[in-house]
């Protein structure tokens, strides 16, 4: 609704259906008065012993006049003036517009007044017309208003967006059914509706808007911790209209200018609410929370896809199997082929586990810590000759079956190989694991070193710890902290992890 009506074209379109729905509503019980005899028809026959068409016609004149000024000042003569093109043939369309609108007013007023209405105290022409101009300009003035208030409706209906950005409780909805309270309401003032409807509908719309929004924002969310939630939301709902019963009384009693109008409005109003508004905030709200959790786990399960894509991309190319080949190659050159065999059936188990397990959304940890084990005896096969590089790692072994996301903790092994280890300067390398209660935590720690302008894989990140970030942000929500120091010459890593 709100994406139709944000473009001004849409927007008017609906404006102009609403006030003719309304115009229609008013000829229609206009003319079923005339046909049923209605008390101010049967009153004037019998009091003039005139015509009932008189006051029928005249009442019609004045619907009639006063639609068509609001359609051609609302659609042609403002939005020219807005747009500043003709400027001064439009102010004199709007003074021509307020003369004839008071000119027919004056002339109907005669009849209504002074012949056909009971109660007449014949009162002179020029002070009907007196009263007639004065209305006018206040339906002029109402109308100015109204414009301002249009004018910023549509700014803010094309601008919900950035506005539900800043104001959270201001919902889309909220301002759709602000604007066309707007319009019908100043539609409402400029017909014949009684005072008691005009302040009905003035008090129980925007207090429909309001609970409608102070639902969605405190009373709903507030009650869904309860095991009987919808009862709790009615509950709160009914204080609400408990300590609002008086103060919307008192303004009903203002605007009707009558006291036991406004508890009657007051009444009605707490009546609509309960029953009507509170439920169907309700039944929005879970709609609107069924909606957003749809779109969490679509967004979740495009990010793991993403996730896992770019970290296969990043494990599984060709620099990667080669280093890994020239490891067990040079290996097999240095020593007997016992290490060599070790070596690739490493190498085979962690490949099998990265085109299987890692593409399922929950393994066990012990896979995990498998796969973790295999790679970092693999890299020891390169650098195990080394003195002056040191690899020390303790991880527990899991107890029970527990689960983990696939591939969450060789990027940290990974970046810290990579990056940590140098066979000209003294490097180390340390990884720990632990585990308390199904909480994991993961420390590794490496010495940094520049790489060397020949390295491939200088100026890359491999996967990197967005990526790593980005997997736990969807994989773990509030159930982990990630946590990282970094100096000139050293790394750390600590995971902490709650594991179901």
């Amino acid at each position: 609704m709100r994406n139709l009506i944000s473009k001004p074209e849409n927007f008017n379109r609906l404006e102009f259906w609403a006030a003719t729905t309304i115009f229609v509503f008013i000829i229609f019980f206009h003319i079923t008065d005339a046909l049923t005899g209605h008390t101010v028809y049967e009153v004037g026959i019998e009091k003039q012993n005139a015509p009932f068409s008189y006051y029928f016609v005249s009442q019609l004149i004045r619907y009639i006049v006063l639609y068509a000024s609001f359609i051609f000042l609302n659609f042609y003569v403002v939005p020219r003036l807005v747009k500043k093109e003709d400027t001064w043939l439009n102010i004199f369309s709007m003074l021509l517009i307020f003369l004839i609108v008071a000119l027919t007013l004056g002339v109907t007023g005669t009849y209504l007044k002074d012949q056909f209405l009971p109660g007449s105290v014949g009162e002179p022409f020029y002070v009907v017309y007196q009263k007639t101009i004065l209305f006018a300009a206040w339906l002029l003035l109402a109308f100015g208003f109204y414009s301002v208030i249009r004018y910023a409706s549509i700014y803010m209906l094309s601008h919900s967006e950035a506005i539900h950005e800043k104001y959270r409780f201001l919902k889309p909805g909220t301002l759709v059914a602000t604007v066309f309270w707007m319009i019908t309401m100043f539609l409402l003032l400029t017909s014949d509706a009684s005072r008691e409807f005009n302040a009905g509908y003035a008090i129980v719309i925007p207090f429909s808007i309001f609970l409608y929004t102070y639902s969605f924002h405190l009373l709903i969310p507030a009650s869904l911790s309860r095991s009987k939630s919808f009862r709790a939301y009615l509950g709160k709902t009914f204080v609400v209209l408990i300590l609002a019963f008086i103060p919307v009384a008192l303004l009903g009693g203002l605007l009707t200018q009558n006291g036991e109008g406004g508890f009657a409005i007051s009444a009605f109003n707490s009546f609509v609410q309960l029953l009507v508004v509170a439920p169907f905030s309700w039944v929005l709200f879970k709609r609107y929370l069924k909606g957003n959790e749809e779109i969490y786990i679509l967004k979740k399960e495009l990010g793991r896809s993403h996730a896992n894509l770019d970290f296969l991309r990043s494990q599984i190319n060709p620099h990667f199997l080669f280093n890994a080949l020239n490891t067990i190659y040079g290996t097999a050159i240095q020593e007997g082929a016992e290490r060599t065999s070790a070596g690739i059936e490493k190498l085979g188990d962690m490949m099998r586990f990265m085109l299987q397990e890692n593409m399922q959304e929950k393994i066990a940890l012990s896979r995990e810590i498998e796969y973790l084990e295999n790679y970092i005896s693999l890299q020891k096969l390169r650098t195990e000759t080394k003195s002056n590089i040191s690899i020390q790692s303790d991880i527990q072994q899991p107890v029970g079956t527990i689960q983990i996301a696939p591939m969450l903790l060789i990027p940290f092994v990974e970046n810290a190989f990579k990056h940590g280890i140098s066979f000209r300067e003294p490097s180390y390398i340390n990884i720990t694991l632990e585990l308390r209660d199904k909480e994991l935590h993961f420390d590794v720690s490496n010495s940094k070193h520049v790489q060397q302008e020949n390295d491939p894989e200088k100026g890359k990140s491999g996967i990197g710890l967005d990526n790593v970030q980005q997997r736990l942000q969807l994989i773990y929500p509030g159930r982990h902290e990630l946590v990282t120091r970094e100096t000139r010459k050293d790394f750390f890593v600590h995971l902490t992890l709650k594991l179901s």
